[in-house]
């Protein structure tokens, strides 16, 4: 994730759930939790079910952002499940467990459901929920992420946004597959997750089809819905490449698509790096209003218009392309392990830098590194372990990136690769910690890491010079390019973060 610095959008605060309820034993007859046991944000996901498929059907009025919605959620439970939570902030018509009315009760973002006999454990389950509502005036937990614009809305948003628009179990840690069915009036667009299987007029309206075949986190499923010129054309390795870019772009359309058009191009080359592209599609979106931030969208980043206010802007591309390895593919299991997301998705931007000339991952380093005073708060966060209100501190990105390049120095060039790409193969699909990622390095590198990872993720101050962290006696380090300016460093990776 990108955010423009100076319109800062707050990390969500912690929303504490009001009855949590003690997870019953796998096999015994009891209550899914409210909350999968995240110390950032103990609210955030449920348990004592498992699901593999979310079917959304919405109807969306841009006129009065009114929206009516079906979603079926395809699920297992993973214990004899007497209720169950799903996160949800729209108003609750009415919710049906395998077919049949369940009792239901709605307290802010928890939606407890007690269905009418209890749910063996490993059977099949659907859970059909209709509801409706104007999600631009609803606010839970003290945060209203749903953004409406002039022509539509944007459901796009980190940690949080599923719940205004489709109920879920919202926590990375439960991915599942995505139909997505938005009907709009004629002549409205939409865009969403994956291949467009299908698109229908009827009396006036518009349904459009999206499907994700691939492990989603919830809050990576999205909705673009206003004005857009859509295409589809072939990209990286034959998929898909869908683009859309708002009607109302207007001087920032060229360097938009300069920008996004070149996103096969930026797949090759973190394929390259880090193994096989891990969807079925790319892409990616360009906003016109509303959005302060770019975001990592499954096969689809979205990115707001103001990236590209100078030109150009391949930083945020290739940032948020990475992160289909590295947020997407392999997803982080609590929001403490964000450094796996946002640390090597900034690195990525060092390694597109170094390939095309415009200063080397060492150099970039050393400037982020000096620019910084040692007093500077930024040193104060923890790239590993921010806390809730820090999640996206440039600290994650900046420092997070610095860790990376400075393991890089004390491995050695072909085992970073070589970590880098055992990780992100035996966690595809799946969720990581920080802690399995330093286990991989040594058992890789065949270096003890211990006190450098320490120096790096989880000690407040800035790193020291020295072998063990990585940071060279030097200033810098011999390169191959000669060392650019550091004007053009900071006109060609513009930082943008959620700090002001």
């Amino acid at each position: 994730m990108f955010r423009r610095q100076g319109l800062r959008v707050a990390a969500a605060s912690c929303c504490a759930a009001a009855f949590l309820a003690t997870p019953a034993l796998a096999g015994s007859d009891g209550p899914g939790a409210p909350g999968v046991g995240d110390d950032y944000f103990p609210g955030y996901g449920n348990g004592g079910y498992d699901v593999s498929h979310y079917d959304v059907q919405v109807r969306y009025q841009p006129a009065d952002d009114y929206l009516q919605g079906t979603t079926t959620i395809v699920a297992k439970p993973t214990q004899n499940l007497t209720a169950f939570n799903l996160d949800f902030a729209l108003n609750v018509k009415s919710v049906l467990v395998n077919g049949q009315r369940a009792q239901f009760e709605h307290d802010g973002l928890e939606l407890s459901v007690t269905p009418p006999r209890t749910l063996p454990q490993g059977s099949l389950a659907t859970f059909v929920v209709e509801y409706d509502g104007v999600p631009s005036t609803v606010e839970a937990g003290g945060i209203k992420p749903w953004i409406r614009t002039s022509d539509g809305a944007l459901a796009i948003g980190q940690p949080e946004i599923s719940s205004w628009w489709f109920p879920g179990n919202d926590h990375p840690r439960d991915k599942a597959t995505f139909d997505i069915a938005v009907t709009v009036p004629d002549g409205t667009e939409v865009l969403a997750n994956g291949v467009n299987t299908g698109k229908s007029s009827l009396a006036g309206q518009t349904t459009w089809q999206w499907r994700t075949t691939k492990p989603t986190a919830t809050y990576l499923a999205f909705m673009s819905v206003g004005q857009y010129d859509i295409s589809t054309k072939p990209g990286a390795f034959g998929q898909p490449f869908v683009t859309a870019y708002s009607d109302k772009l207007g001087e920032y359309e060229g360097a938009a698509k300069a920008s996004i058009e070149r996103t096969p191009e930026v797949v090759e080359f973190l394929s390259g790096l880090f193994g096989e592209y891990p969807f079925e599609a790319q892409g990616g979106v360009a906003t016109s209003e509303g959005l302060n931030f770019a975001l990592e969208n499954q096969t689809r980043p979205t990115y707001s218009h103001l990236f590209f206010r100078r030109g150009a802007n391949m930083s945020v591309v290739v940032h948020e392309n990475a992160h289909q390895w590295f947020g997407d593919s392999i997803s982080v299991d609590t929001w403490r392990n964000i450094w796996l997301n946002e640390g090597f998705a900034s690195y990525a931007e060092w390694l597109w830098s170094e390939a095309h000339g415009t200063g080397t991952a060492q150099q970039l380093f050393d400037h982020y590194y000096s620019s910084t005073p040692a007093d500077d708060p930024f040193w104060q966060v923890k790239p590993g372990d921010p806390g809730a209100a820090n999640v996206f501190h440039g600290a994650v990105y900046d420092r997070g990136a610095m860790t990376l390049h400075a393991l890089r120095n004390v491995v050695g060039d072909a085992a970073l690769l070589d970590i880098t790409r055992t990780w992100v193969a035996e966690k595809r699909y799946q969720t990581g910690t920080i802690e399995e990622f330093i286990e991989l390095a040594e058992q890789r590198s065949g270096k003890q890491l211990d006190e450098f990872f320490n120096a790096w993720l989880f000690t407040p101050g800035k790193p020291a010079v020295g072998a063990a962290t990585g940071v060279p006696a030097s200033a810098t380090r011999a390169s191959l390019v000669p060392p650019p300016a550091v004007a053009e460093i900071d006109a060609v990776h513009e930082r943008v973060h959620d700090h002001d």
